[in-house]
Formats: structure tokens, C-alpha cells, sequence
């Protein structure tokens, strides 16, 4: 059996899939645009191709001949991922899966139709005409098709509004926004894995972010604390909505708000393993079942060992912006060592520049 894995992404991120894979025994052949990233090193083989070239590196997988592919965290990835998949007859999800599932006006769509609870959205492009809007504030601005906070900002009037789309046009791909209603509560994510449109409930995830107007992510913690009733009806919302989007195969993460009253909305949902180290080390952590390994699984076309490999814990991701963070991460490291599970990445240059989650300075995983 060919033994050859294909890995989408090569920054730190990806580095838990592609040591994973190797202590599976794949061999791993890792795809991005070099940028002297960790993948590059820890991969078996890495080949400097950007990961939106989607022919090219279907041509050099079909060489290869690998027997899955896949990815962590990343929209863009995901599209590469699934349509190699595709093509080559592998387990993914359908190329109109893959574009509900990262493009956000073709999922507010969808969700419409099949009766979803999501925000009311309207679509904006370089035609519209602003001043002709009928809005109820506050609303929320972002692109159709990016991920990680970039070009989002929350609204209470029409002041800066043409700047704010703008703003989120720069950071779409197919230069479209989306002005929503913005769904007022606590948001969570909800972490799930599928084979062959079975899904496996796995965590729900408390997020903690800087709040208005850009809501960039400050930290994770899993497990969230919901109560029974609120956790069912989770367990009901998400798969209707994974169904809704035709996601069969795979990660997937579902973020939702849930208000006072414990209404649900779902604010969006990516076919792949959520970023901020929340599928390859809060999942671990506070449910012992190896998600890592387990997409891996799914990928090479097997189904997902979903057995609990150590006793939870709760546990939580926490993101440095600033030298008073820095601070408190030098005082765990110092006086509660046995809190600190690992440092996963630290950049200082970033310290105090950070525009959305793709520049924040550093990332560490502790005990709660």
C-alpha cells in the first residue's frame, strides 16, 4: 500500500499533521510557496509551489502517486486539497462542498434555503450602491471568502462604512463583501470529524477574542462551559448544517453565537481542522482522542480511531499581542511550570502590529 501523504501548507500549523504523519509511517510531501517555514524542514519532501496552484500540484501528486491529502487550518488549503482529491479519486469533499464551505455568501445561501439559523447577509460588490442600503445597525462587514479576522469590523452606523468595505475588499480574492446582521452573544467553535457523511461530535471551544470593531482571536478553551441542554442542541445544529453544505469527509469547524436566551446562529463553518492550535492540541488535550491522527485517517481513506489516548484535561490556547503577555508567559514558564503543556510559536517582531490572526507575536498551550 502506497504510503505517501500530501500536505497542503507548510507553516507552523501544519507542523503537528506532518510529524504525525511520519510517526504513522507516510512519508510526507509537503506543498507551499517557500518562505522558510518549519514544514519545509520537517517534511520528507517539500516542493515550492504556492498552495493556490492547484494543476500543478495535482501534476505532481499523480507523479507521486500519493493516497491522501489534506490540510489544517486553512480555507485556501482546503479548495487545493479537495479538488486533488477529486481528481485523483481520494476521500475529500465535493469541489460545490468545498465552495459553500469557503465562500460565505454561497453558504449563507445555503443555509437560507435549508432553514439553518444564520445572520441575514446581503452581498457587495464594486456596483453597489451604498447610500441605497436599507440596514439595521449594527452589522458586520467582511470578505466572502477569507478566514483568520482579516477585512472584518463590526458597524453602529453608516459612519465609515464605504471604508470598511473597502477595507474588506482588499482582503477578498473575488474583491465581494458581505454586510451582515451581526448576531449578538458568546461565540464558540464546534469541532467535528466525518467519514463518508458520519459525523463525529468531537468538542465544543469557548473563544475569547479583542472584541470590536475586528475581533481577532486572544485565546481558546476547551472543554467550553455549556450546559447538557445547550451541548444537545449543538449536537443537533452542526450536522444538519455540515449536511446542509454537503461536508462528508474531514474536519470541520463550526463557529456559532449563542445569546441569552440560548438561541444558536451559526456565524460560519470551514470544511477542515480549526486554526489557533484548537484541532492539534485543545482537542488532545481536553478529550484524549487524536484528531491529528485522525484526519490523516480519513484522508488515506480509513475510518477515524476516535479512542481516547489519555484522561481530559481542560486546557486552553492563549495568543501574545503585547509585552505584558510575554510577561505572563515568562511567570507561568517560572513559577507553574507544570501548567505550561508547550510553546507553539513566538515571533516578537510582530509584538504590538498584529492586524488579524495571521501577526499575532506568539501562541502557548496551557492547563486551565
Amino acid at each position: 500500500m502506497k504510503r505517501d501523504l500530501a500536505i497542503i501548507g507548510a507553516s507552523y500549523l501544519q507542523l503537528p499533521l506532518i510529524e504525525k504523519a511520519k510517526e504513522m509511517g507516510y512519508t510526507t510531501h509537503v506543498f507551499a510557496w517557500a518562505a522558510n517555514d518549519v514544514g519545509e524542514i520537517a517534511a520528507d519532501h517539500f516542493y515550492p509551489i504556492s498552495i493556490v496552484e492547484k494543476g500543478e500540484i495535482l501534476d505532481k501528486c499523480r507523479e507521486i502517486g500519493i493516497c491522501g491529502i489534506t490540510s489544517i487550518a486553512s480555507d485556501l488549503a482546503a479548495i487545493t486539497v479537495n479538488y486533488v482529491a477529486d481528481a485523483m479519486g481520494l476521500v475529500g469533499n465535493s469541489m460545490e462542498a468545498t465552495f459553500r464551505s469557503t465562500n460565505k455568501h454561497a453558504m449563507r445561501n445555503a443555509f437560507f434555503a435549508a432553514g439553518d439559523p444564520s445572520p441575514k447577509s446581503i452581498l457587495i460588490d464594486e456596483s453597489t450602491d451604498l447610500d441605497g442600503l436599507d440596514l439595521d445597525f449594527p452589522v458586520i462587514v467582511k470578505p466572502t471568502d477569507r478566514s483568520g479576522s482579516r477585512g472584518i469590523c463590526k458597524l453602529y452606523d453608516r459612519a465609515g462604512l464605504r471604508e470598511a468595505v473597502e477595507s474588506a475588499a482588499k482582503e477578498s480574492f473575488e474583491k465581494k463583501v458581505l454586510i451582515e446582521e451581526f448576531a449578538e452573544g458568546q461565540e464558540y467553535s464546534v469541532e467535528y470529524i466525518s467519514f463518508r457523511g458520519e459525523h463525529h461530535f468531537l468538542a465544543v471551544t469557548l473563544k475569547y477574542t479583542t472584541g470590536e470593531p475586528h475581533f481577532i482571536e486572544t485565546g481558546h478553551r476547551e472543554p467550553a462551559p455549556v450546559d447538557a441542554d445547550t451541548l444537545k442542541r449543538i449536537q443537533e445544529v452542526v450536522p444538519h448544517a455540515l449536511d446542509t453544505l454537503g461536508i462528508e469527509n474531514g474536519a470541520s469547524h463550526s463557529e456559532v453565537k449563542i445569546d441569552e436566551n440560548g438561541t444558536i446562529r451559526i456565524i460560519e463553518i470551514g470544511g477542515r481542522m480549526g486554526g489557533d492550535c484548537i484541532g492539534s492540541d485543545l482537542v488532545y488535550w481536553s478529550t484524549g482522542v487524536d484528531f491529528v491522527k485522525a484526519v490523516i485517517q480519513v484522508a488515506c481513506g480509513e475510518a477515524p480511531d476516535l479512542t481516547p489516548q489519555h484522561e481530559p484535561v481542560a486546557v486552553e490556547s492563549v495568543f501574545i499581542f503585547t509585552p505584558d503577555d510575554m510577561a505572563e508567559f515568562e511567570r507561568l514558564q517560572r513559577d507553574e511550570p507544570d501548567r505550561l503543556i508547550r510553546l507553539v510559536d513566538l515571533d516578537l517582531e510582530c509584538m504590538g502590529h498584529t492586524t488579524d490572526s495571521s501577526n499575532r507575536a506568539g501562541c502557548y498551550i496551557r492547563k486551565v
